[in-house]
Formats: structure tokens, C-alpha cells, sequence
């Protein structure tokens, strides 16, 4: 038993004695390993943020067409301006779904008097331009002359 003792005890000074902490180098491994780690995640975690705006930007156009159609069934004509449809249902989403908050970014309405439609645009914060008409459902494109393109 004496033996045994003597081993553990022995085991126990070295452990004591011995040098705490890490080397510089098993640093480095971690602190490479967490910049690996950071270059694969912050572009797929900006690449699914994009995405949620782009979405954003799809439901509000989606609903902004809803509000229209019910707008020109009460009224028996379409809005000039997507302003005022609160009463049909049309709320807009946060601003920074969009890529500005200028006019040309956010949710427009053309009305067309030659085919009697509509076409409505807006321009995602990633920068893609959606489109949505009477005639079509949301896609990326514009409106030329109040057509979907």
C-alpha cells in the first residue's frame, strides 16, 4: 500500500509543480480556429438577413396588391398612391427592409388608364427590384409604362 501511496504522492508534486496555463502557440491554434470559424458564418448569416428583407419586401408588395384590389372594388377605381390603404389592410413593413427610403426604393403604384391595371415596385435592402401587377404575382423586374418586366 506504501507503494501505491508513494506513486499518487509523487504524481501530485509533479502536478503541483508543474507549469500552469498555455503556450502561445495553443493560442494561436484557438484564435485561428475562431477566425476560420467567423469567415464561414458572417456571410452566410448576412446572406440569410438579405433574404428576410427580401421576404419583407415580397409580403408587403403581396399585400399592398391585396389592398389595391379591394381598394378598386369599393371605389371602382385603383389609388394613385399606396398611402391611405390602412383600411383595406396595407401596412408597409420596417424601412430598412428597403434599400433607401426614397421614393424610387419604397413601394410605388403605377396606374395604367390605357388597359386599366396596376403595377407596384419596390427595391429590396439587397438591392433586388420587385415587381407585382394586376396581371402578375411578384417577381424580380419593374414597371415600364405600368406593365410588369
Amino acid at each position: 500500500m506504501t507503494r501505491i501511496q508513494d506513486i499518487l504522492a509523487a504524481r501530485m508534486d509533479r502536478v503541483k509543480n508543474g507549469d500552469k496555463g498555455f503556450t502561445l502557440i495553443e493560442l494561436l491554434v484557438v484564435v485561428i480556429i475562431i477566425g476560420i470559424l467567423a469567415a464561414i458564418a458572417i456571410p452566410v448569416y448576412i446572406g440569410v438577413q438579405n433574404n428576410a428583407k427580401d421576404s419583407a419586401v415580397k409580403s408587403d408588395l403581396g399585400n399592398a396588391k391585396t389592398a389595391v384590389v379591394a381598394k378598386y372594388t369599393q371605389d371602382g377605381n385603383y389609388p394613385t398612391a399606396l398611402t391611405g390603404l390602412e383600411g383595406q389592410g396595407y401596412t408597409q413593413s420596417d424601412a430598412s427592409n428597403y434599400k433607401s427610403a426614397t421614393a424610387g426604393d419604397l413601394p410605388a403604384i403605377t396606374v395604367v388608364a390605357s388597359n386599366g391595371g396596376f403595377c407596384i415596385t419596390a427595391v429590396s435592402a439587397s438591392g433586388t427590384r420587385f415587381a407585382v401587377s394586376d396581371k402578375k404575382a411578384i417577381a424580380t423586374g419593374t414597371c415600364n409604362a405600368g406593365v410588369m418586366s
